[in-house]
């Protein structure tokens, strides 16, 4: 999950301070997103994918795929 997002902030060209600061939130709990140890908010997850250009519901999808 949070692979993804750590790309598409670093494709945008910010670090996680300049993008914690774009969104509103400490740099430390923006890394807790990023790596998965917190749960954005509905109103985080928004503006990041906000900041972040992005429109695809996937970019905080943890789960793994179901192997058969």
């Amino acid at each position: 999950m949070r692979a993804k997002l750590q790309q598409l902030r670093e494709a945008n060209g910010y670090t996680q301070q300049t993008f914690s600061s774009a969104v509103g939130v400490s740099r430390s709990h923006y890394s807790q997103v990023e790596t998965g140890e917190k749960q954005p908010s509905l109103r985080l997850a928004l503006r990041i994918k906000r900041v972040l250009n992005y429109y695809g519901d996937d970019i905080f999808d943890n789960t793994m795929p179901v192997r058969r």
